[in-house]
């Protein structure tokens, strides 16, 4: 398929953390037709988000915090996640575990790397690394919160697995990646947490 793709222009609309870039391409679509398209494409960097489960205990570290863009689409509540930051330069596992830290006060074991996910492919670039971590109680290293000079105000939250999983379906957990993370841990893990 890269061979099929042509960019015939490319204008910078705005930049800011990220640039948001119209873009007039060109495809071979699947039935040989050439398609032209326009698109507007907000450029991201890719980012980490990871799941801490104490296993022996069946809980899940979560994170609330007002999110600006749900509370402008009329969602009025803060949004329950899981940790994430964007990656900044650094890795996806030492960011992740220094994000975690951060947020959560926790220091994570044990990161695995259970898949990659693009967070809104029709119009953002950002690809966003999952991990699962182990914590316990003698992990917490902080209070967490985030950093109050980035405007974090994060809450953090620990759950049983099985009762998180289910706010998926009472609408209380929105957040794709989290709704994604904690779907893996639950079927891997099972009903049993």
């Amino acid at each position: 398929m890269d061979q099929d793709v042509h960019i015939r222009a490319t204008e910078i609309l705005a930049r800011g953390k990220g640039n948001l870039k119209k873009v007039t391409f060109d495809y071979r679509a699947q039935d040989g037709a050439r398609v032209v398209s326009t698109r507007e494409i907000y450029e991201l960097d890719d980012a980490a988000v990871v799941l801490p489960l104490d296993a022996e205990r069946g809980t899940v570290l979560l994170t609330r915090q007002f999110r600006l863009p749900a509370w402008l689409n009329g969602y009025r509540e803060p949004l329950i996640e899981a940790c994430a930051g964007k990656l900044e330069g650094e890795d996806p596992e030492t960011r992740i575990l220094h994000e975690a830290e951060e947020e959560l006060g926790y220091r994570l074991h044990d990161l695995q790397r259970i898949f990659d996910l693009f967070s809104s492919p029709g119009n953002i670039t950002e690809k966003v690394s999952c991990y699962l971590a182990t914590y316990s109680p003698a992990d917490k290293v902080s209070q967490g919160g985030g950093l109050h000079e980035e405007g974090e105000y994060i809450e953090v939250l620990e759950a049983p697995l099985r009762e998180a999983f289910g706010m998926i379906g009472t609408g209380a957990i929105l957040d794709a990646k989290t709704v994604a993370v904690l779907q893996w841990a639950y079927l891997k893990r099972g009903p049993r947490s």
